[in-house]
């Protein structure tokens, strides 16, 4: 596996996720060479982003009609490790690797089975005002929700 930049020391970042969504390779998510299609692992960050999300019970604050602020994708990337095939069963892990002001750096790891990494990846979001679209801080309750460590049982 080449190195990553937001990856320092690649075996103590993989211990330190603990929250994971468990995703299966659909056939209409692989290419004709039969395997995923490199646009797939966005959604699957994604899908599994939200969840980690409404696992902190932010997500569930952000959809109330009266909340004045929601999160915003400010930039994602993702690197291939190894191939994914049809059928496969991979687990998305999220954690919160660094919080700032309005924003949160997100890491992803894709693990298959056997626990070898597939896919890694990383990205900001934003916390912004919905009436001006501008970074809104994090309550300290907020920053503490994402950088809390807990294990997460998922289906």
């Amino acid at each position: 596996m080449g190195k990553m930049e937001y990856i320092d020391d690649i075996v103590k970042w993989e211990q330190e996720f603990h929250f994971f969504y468990p995703v299966t390779v659909r056939f209409s998510e692989t290419d004709l060479f039969g395997h995923l299609n490199n646009t797939v692992p966005f959604v699957y960050f994604e899908q599994a982003r939200v969840e980690f999300l409404k696992s902190k019970g932010l997500m569930q604050k952000w959809l109330q009609p009266e909340s004045e602020t929601i999160p915003v994708a400010a930039d994602l990337q993702c690197d291939f490790v190894k191939q994914i095939y049809f059928d496969e069963e991979i687990k998305i892990y999220v954690k919160a690797n660094s919080v700032g002001t309005s924003s949160a750096d997100i890491h992803y790891m894709g693990k298959k089975t056997d626990g070898t990494i597939c896919l890694t990846g990383r990205g900001t979001i934003v916390q912004i005002a919905k009436q001006t679209g501008r970074g809104f801080p994090w309550s300290r309750e907020m920053k503490a929700l994402l950088l809390e460590k807990r294990e997460i049982v998922n289906k």
